[in-house]
């Protein structure tokens, strides 16, 4: 097996692709909600574009369970963030499970990422208007 062959992915980029049964909501909630509009548009899908990634919206007559993270934005200050979206409307999930607990939506989870450096992560999580399930965090070193 050739070098190419032996992790085929190795060196693709990560495209993350949310569902969307209304992209006129969809959107409206991206901009209204958490202050993003599309960089691109085309039948069926909206594209965005934060501190140079990329993610997509598409017309789906699917809906996601909502019950597990999708996709998340790293933050630096993640009580301003939070502070800021629930100004704008937006409604935190407040979790209570064993080991995982929020304080006015927030989570501290230790160990996340400790291969990254980190020995911990700050965590939030919200809906989008999709019932996709969106996440915040902030890497505590």
């Amino acid at each position: 097996m050739n070098a190419p062959d032996a992790m085929p992915l190795a060196g693709a980029r990560v495209a993350t692709r949310l569902p969307a049964r209304d992209l006129d909501r969809a959107r409206r909630f991206y901009a209204e909600r958490l202050g993003l509009e599309p960089v691109d548009e085309r039948p069926g899908g909206l594209l965005y574009r934060c501190s140079g990634m990329e993610f997509a919206l598409y017309r789906s007559t699917g809906a996601s369970a909502g019950t597990f993270t999708q996709m998340a934005f790293e933050v630096d200050d993640i009580e301003r963030v939070v502070s800021g979206l629930k100004r704008r409307g937006v409604v935190f999930e407040e979790v209570d499970v064993p080991g995982l607990r929020t304080t006015g939506g927030i989570a501290a989870i230790d160990g996340n990422y400790s291969t990254k450096g980190y020995r911990a992560e700050r965590a939030a999580w919200f809906h989008d208007s999709e019932g996709n399930l969106l996440g915040v965090g902030e890497p505590v070193t």
